[in-house]
């Protein structure tokens, strides 16, 4: 299943490497994409939404579950 995540406050590459390492720490994550210019991050796997959302957030960025 792949889950699609806004991001908002990456300005740099570094941001994007950042809400990637947190996104991959999440039980269940198998893969993870994160491009700072769309503001999203998709994410593969059986990790629990409110999770993902959890670590981005603990990242330092805002983070919104797509519907």
């Amino acid at each position: 299943m792949t889950t699609t995540i806004n991001v908002e406050g990456m300005s740099c590459g570094h941001c994007e490497q950042t809400v990637e390492d947190a996104l991959r720490e999440v039980s269940g994550v198998t893969d993870v994409t994160v491009d700072r210019e769309s503001e999203q991050a998709s994410v593969n796997g059986e990790a629990d939404v409110s999770a993902l959302v959890e670590a981005v957030e603990d990242a330092g960025y805002t983070a919104h579950a797509r519907v």
